[in-house]
């Protein structure tokens, strides 16, 4: 196709198993920004389930290379042929540059910027300075000509494969930022049961909730939100569909014994009732209000650990049909999921062997849980190969 020159062009593809929108776009003017506006060459914007907004990486063809000739000052600092130091400072500028507000604070919307130049040795180019910066500040070059494709190719399949923690976890954030982002993803709720109905009933009047202090673990002092599970005897929905920010926390004492007072701002209704699926809550499950929000069935309140959320978060992105299984019908008092289900699919967390068990039709493949941590895109990567088959 031959593209108009400041004309934008696009092209919308879906991926074929997660079915998030992948836009790449030519000449995409971004007009909107506090500065001056933007118009880098190639912008490909990828969605990612379960988020509400886009993450942008520029592409910038640049026809020119510096071939670190013998004794010139790029040679002596990179050895090799590369992109030009200058090329690599716009790159600078269109991702600091390119923002947007949602009603609060300016935020960086471009994850990475990157100069395409032409040249053709992509594996002596591996060792290249501007090819590890993208590692270290998602800024750096790449080749690209007609028969040197590969680096691309491998690269934009790698950003398609990462979920979004992965990508928030590369981005280069303000000094103090990753703290208070921390903060604010891992805010903790007390899922408390109800299982009488006028006591229902005053918990949503008088904005509070409490429960015996003797029933209290180690640990509930960090709630900072408190939700409702209602048992099946009431006039209610079964499961969980209210939640409120914790205002203050008070003893209180009655006739028939101690109670710790949770009193609320008011209470919200969640997006979805969380269904119970043959489980249940004794006395009060702790969470986190992040879970509680994304959370459509019960036992999705139980992960703890971070292979556990890293797994659900994973199977997410493919389907909202996940099956969980706990080793006791109880949440309070299960200790582990038994198995993950999607599909035709069986996800097994072997702690004692440190492996993840993906089994479907009899047919097992098997990830240590460390690379989970080091490449959670290769093991989503498998996991779509399986559901593909």
């Amino acid at each position: 196709m031959n593209l108009e020159a400041n004309k934008t062009a696009r092209r919308i593809f879906r991926h074929p198993v997660t079915n998030e929108e992948i836009i790449l776009a030519y000449q995409k003017r971004e007009t909107s920004l506090p500065t001056v506006s933007q118009i880098p060459d190639t912008m490909l914007s990828i969605e990612k389930k379960g988020k509400d907004y886009k993450y942008h990486y520029i592409f910038d063809a640049k026809y020119r290379i510096d071939y670190a000739q013998e004794d010139s000052f790029y040679q002596k600092r990179y050895n090799t042929p590369g992109p030009m130091e200058d090329d690599i400072n716009t790159m600078h500028r269109y991702r600091d540059s390119i923002v947007s507000t949602s009603g609060g604070p300016f935020e960086r919307t471009a994850f990475g910027a990157y100069v395409l130049f032409p040249w053709f040795d992509e594996t002596v180019y591996e060792e290249h300075h501007f090819y590890k910066s993208i590692d270290k500040v998602n800024i750096g070059g790449l080749p690209f000509l007609p028969n040197a494709t590969n680096m691309v190719e491998r690269f934009v399949e790698r950003l398609i494969d990462k979920s979004p923690e992965e990508i928030q976890k590369e981005g280069i954030l303000p000094r103090g930022a990753h703290e208070e982002w921390k903060s604010s993803l891992d805010q903790t709720v007390l899922v408390g049961l109800v299982s009488d109905q006028d006591r229902y009933d005053q918990f949503i009047k008088e904005a509070y909730y409490q429960i015996p202090v003797k029933q209290l673990r180690k640990g509930w002092q960090e709630a900072e939100y408190i939700a409702l599970y209602v048992k099946n005897s009431l006039n209610i929905d079964n499961g969980i569909q209210l939640y409120a920010k914790i205002k203050d926390v008070r003893p209180y004492h009655d006739g028939t014994g101690e109670y710790m007072r949770f009193h609320v701002v008011a209470w919200s209704k969640l997006k979805q009732n969380i269904r119970p699926v043959n489980y249940g809550i004794s006395s009060y499950v702790i969470t986190t209000l992040k879970t509680l929000i994304e959370a459509q069935e019960l036992p999705e309140l139980f992960m703890k650990s971070n292979e556990e959320m890293a797994i659900w978060r994973m199977l997410r992105r493919v389907s909202d049909q996940i099956k969980i299984d706990l080793n006791h019908e109880n949440l309070d008092y299960a200790s582990r999921i038994s198995e993950y289900k999607i599909k035709d699919i069986k996800v097994i967390i072997d702690k004692q062997e440190s492996v993840i068990r993906f089994i479907q039709n009899n047919a097992e493949e098997a990830v240590s849980i460390d690379q989970l941590e080091k490449n959670p895109s290769g093991v989503f990567k498998k996991l779509m190969e399986m559901l593909q088959q």
